[in-house]
């Protein structure tokens, strides 16, 4: 599999490259946002890991250009001191993020298991078409599309399983650490702002008013759930 990795400092780049050459990736560099976009047209890249702060064309901006027409799984680099733009970086698209400096074991993890629900998400299902209806919202599992009121709506592999999940189990509440657990495959450290986000990102996308929501509904102190309909 092929892996772009972008961040202007080049010591973190070759770093990141002898840890995931070591797991048997293929890895592609470049050193700004304008670089990543062109290496994406170029090649056929199953992830991208860009630093948020970087010249010419920031990881926010470059993110946003990618996610015009790309689904490729971002996980942003950032600093400790660049939380907003985490935040931020969710919202816009990316689908997770590691703080510099890192832990080599822990971004391979990440890697892999980004990877691992990317590649799931993306293969065609063997069994029959599922397809799930509340209201005007309707889910298809088989051809991994979604729609509200029959217009379709564009959504990231994260932002996807997540509402798959809550459309699969209509009524029965997900806590945030259940969410988390279920989606990213590890353990709820942490992720609650992560959850949040994502799911204030598809209520952007699936809702008429998203501070009024007609399907994604909280469930005040226990988490979330879509409404039997």
């Amino acid at each position: 599999m092929n892996i772009l990795v972008c961040d202007d400092d080049r010591a973190i780049v070759d770093a990141i490259e002898i840890y995931l050459s070591q797991e048997g990736y293929t890895v592609l560099k470049a050193y700004d946002g304008l670089e990543a976009i062109e290496m994406l047209k170029k090649h056929d890249i199953q992830l991208l890991l860009i630093d948020i702060m970087m010249p010419r064309l920031d990881g926010i901006r470059a993110t946003m250009k990618i996610r015009e027409d790309s689904k490729v799984p971002i996980i942003f680099l950032s600093a400790k001191s660049e939380d907003v733009d985490k935040i931020l970086g969710l919202n816009i698209g990316a689908d997770d993020y590691i703080t510099k400096p890192f832990n080599p074991l822990e971004l391979t993890a990440r890697v892999k298991s980004l990877l691992r629900r990317y590649t799931q998400f993306g293969a065609m299902a063997e069994t029959k078409p599922t397809v799930f209806r509340i209201g005007g919202l309707r889910v298809d599992d088989d051809r991994k599309e979604v729609t509200v009121d029959d217009e379709s709506v564009r959504l990231t592999p994260i932002e996807y399983q997540i509402l798959l999940l809550l459309v699969q189990n209509p009524g029965r509440v997900f806590s945030i650490s259940q969410i988390y657990e279920r989606i990213w495959k590890e353990e709820a450290l942490g992720g609650d702002n992560t959850v949040a986000v994502h799911i204030r990102h598809i209520r952007e996308k699936i809702e008429i008013n998203p501070k009024d929501p007609r399907y994604i509904k909280v469930v005040w102190g226990v988490g979330y759930k879509i409404e039997k309909q």
